[in-house]
């Protein structure tokens, strides 16, 4: 499905990052080391990247790897693209500084667990992981998403996952995005930072 989706000539969710990264820019630090997960065409782990951080970029669609290098080509920056299916993924134990994932909300409850387990344990003692993505308000708008409930986060479903962590920030909010034709329009949004127990 998601090959389908990303082999076109434009970039479905656009080139600019999330206006959730630009925000909090200040967490990205040069040197740092981040996994971006299902990072589609780029845009995010692009942005990292132009910020020092030194990136690997989880995608399964080979079109929307082709389409993030070209991409990091035209900012000058390197990415490392890896192509891997995130439900099926060999996570890492304690590698990195950032774990990252946005508007990664393409299964349910039970891949959720799985992908959120999976980025907590690559993520270092002390590093962050940054959650960004739908509250249920927005399948009353239908402006981006998947359009099921259960793929869709709350401030206390996302305290529960990450229960025993330091919640720098969890908020929901409304909010008009224009980030390509996928995420268009007035959005329901939450964002969720958090420190790992050192």
């Amino acid at each position: 499905m998601w090959e389908k989706r990303f082999s076109t000539p434009d970039y479905l969710f656009g080139k600019e990052p999330a206006t959730f990264l630009r925000t909090h820019a200040k967490y990205l630090q040069k040197g740092q080391n981040a996994l971006s997960v299902a990072d589609g065409e780029g845009r995010n782990s692009v942005f990292m990247a132009t910020q020092g951080v030194d990136v690997t970029a989880l995608e399964f669609a080979p079109s929307a790897i082709a389409k993030a290098r070209k991409l990091a080509m035209e900012h000058a920056v390197t990415v490392n693209f890896t192509k891997a299916d995130v439900l099926t993924y060999d996570w890492p134990d304690g590698e990195y500084d950032l774990g990252v994932a946005i508007f990664i909300q393409f299964v349910g409850p039970e891949g959720r667990k799985q992908i959120f387990d999976g980025v907590a344990r690559a993520t270092k003692p002390g590093g962050l992981v940054m959650l960004h993505g739908y509250t249920p308000q927005q399948i009353e708008f239908g402006t981006g998403g998947p359009g099921k409930v259960e793929n869709l986060y709350t401030d206390a479903m996302l305290r529960e996952d990450f229960a025993g962590w330091e919640i720098l920030e969890c908020r929901e909010y409304i909010r008009d995005i224009q980030e390509g034709a996928g995420h268009s329009g007035q959005s329901a949004l939450i964002d969720f930072i958090a420190r790992k127990p050192a």
